[in-house]
């Protein structure tokens, strides 16, 4: 169960919250498996536990599912936002996301650009000047282009660079 979870840790702005922080990490908890005195082991987790809970309440560790993750990225992809921690303790499958494709809700244009909104309410303005022509469409696929830009086709036609407004 605790493999299945990622945990992130918002640490305070003082180096006492940083330090307390710190201590009441996951690892802490994990260190105690090591212990072979079932005693002492008990009384690792007992306090390492104690240490997780408090650090929970006082809302300096938040544990997150992996689908919760993975929700914030697709909600916030397009958008310029500082790196997150890695969620994925290291595995290769929780690389940064690419690739969004999403039903569309709406299509409007404005001086021969395109303003289409998607299903999970997201905002994207054509930036380039090519003759998209979008008919009653279904889907749109966001992906990310060279030096920071995106790029949006509809319904697979031909893409077009895009910057996320909402």
């Amino acid at each position: 169960m605790l493999r299945t979870l990622a945990v992130m840790t918002l640490f305070a702005a003082s180096g006492a919250g940083t330090a307390f922080a710190q201590e009441a990490s996951l690892d802490a908890v994990l260190a105690c498996r090591v212990i072979e005195d079932p005693a002492e082991r008990v009384g690792c987790y007992d306090a390492a536990v104690g240490r997780l809970e408090q650090a929970q309440a006082q809302g300096d560790v938040k544990v997150i599912t992996r689908a919760e993750v993975e929700k914030v990225q697709r909600e916030s992809f397009g958008f310029r936002i500082p790196s997150l921690p890695s969620f994925g303790g290291g595995k290769s499958d929780d690389a940064e996301l690419e690739r969004v494709t999403e039903a569309v809700k709406y299509v409007s244009s404005s001086g021969g650009r395109l303003r289409v909104t998607l299903e999970g309410g997201s905002v994207w303005q054509q930036i380039d000047d090519k003759n998209i022509r979008a008919r009653n469409p279904e889907s749109a696929e966001i992906y990310q282009a060279a030096l920071g830009s995106y790029k949006m086709k509809i319904d697979g036609g031909l893409a077009f660079r895009v910057r996320r407004e909402d």
